[in-house]
């Protein structure tokens, strides 16, 4: 056992924070002391790194109550997400310290304005801490949506390049994704159309052709010639999408996440959405054009 101020000292985290976790239930002390002295074992320790993991990756303290008492809480799974959302905090830190670096040397960079998607990614963080059941419905949890929120951070260039192509400038990407955001559950749960619903189909079909044999090489021109056909729907009933390797690049960081993943290997069996995510890599290095 430790007591409070041995606390403070092996962690950094003053006496007053840790008195006011244990007001608002966040940490409780393991036990106290006949004089009312808090005492801290080993399991508080490792739920206090928790907390801290969360800190770090810009968690509020009621959000972070909320993950930790929920009764299917992992910790061993929170430590991976957690991992994963360090790692692509510190690539597009690493990224940022790269263009310091030219621009310290004289070298003429791109402006960062034009492909500014902060006003988007606040619209998220809004969406997420106002509508926290729609988030958890369609996402499956607030730590998928900060991870989705994180993905679109670390991918900012390719987003905004792809978002550019698609609507013409990122102010009127923002105010449609802002007003996608603000009717989300009226867009949910709206009644797809029958052409809507076909192209669903079609969609599914393919899918489940390119996931039916995930022996099959994935540079195969059967399997090359499904993905062409799924990017080719797509193209046809998208507009302005140009099927060159950032488009490409984001159905692949799609396809890479954890809820994604989960998503499609629940419906075409496990591993297909590595492989689909093999196969749309190999067409996008083999076939996409730069487009840069």
């Amino acid at each position: 056992m430790r007591t409070i101020s041995q606390v403070a000292e092996l962690t950094g985290i003053s006496t007053r924070t840790l008195q006011y976790y244990d007001e608002i239930g966040l940490l409780k002390p393991s036990e106290l002391t006949e004089s009312g002295y808090r005492l801290y074992d080993d399991e508080a320790l490792q739920k206090l790194q928790q907390i801290l993991f969360f800190k770090e990756l810009g968690f509020k303290l009621k959000e972070i109550k909320e993950i930790l008492q929920k009764p299917d809480f992992d910790k061993i799974n929170a430590f991976k997400r957690q991992k994963e959302l360090l790692l692509l905090k510190r690539n597009r830190t690493d990224r940022l310290i790269q263009l310091l670096s030219r621009l310290e040397k004289g070298e003429q960079c791109m402006s960062f304005k034009e492909f500014d998607l902060s006003d988007y990614i606040t619209a998220l963080e809004d969406f997420k801490n106002n509508s926290t059941d729609d988030v958890i419905r369609h996402w499956g949890s607030i730590e998928n949506f900060d991870m989705f929120i994180q993905k679109i951070k670390d991918d900012e260039a390719e987003v905004a390049k792809l978002a550019i192509q698609q609507f013409g400038s990122i102010e009127k990407y923002t105010e449609a994704m802002k007003h996608n955001l603000e009717h989300f559950s009226e867009l949910m749960n709206t009644q797809l159309t029958a052409e809507v619903k076909e192209i669903g189909k079609q969609s599914d079909i393919l899918y489940g052709r390119l996931a039916a044999n995930l022996s099959e090489d994935v540079s195969s021109p059967n399997i090359q010639s499904i993905v062409d056909e799924l990017l080719q729907l797509i193209q046809k009933n998208s507009a302005n999408v140009s099927l060159d390797k950032p488009y490409i690049n984001v159905l692949i960081d799609t396809y890479s996440s954890d809820y994604i993943k989960s998503m499609t290997d629940s419906k075409y069996g496990k591993g297909a959405s590595d492989y689909i995510v093999k196969a749309f890599r190999y067409y996008s290095e083999n076939n996409a054009s730069e487009n840069n």
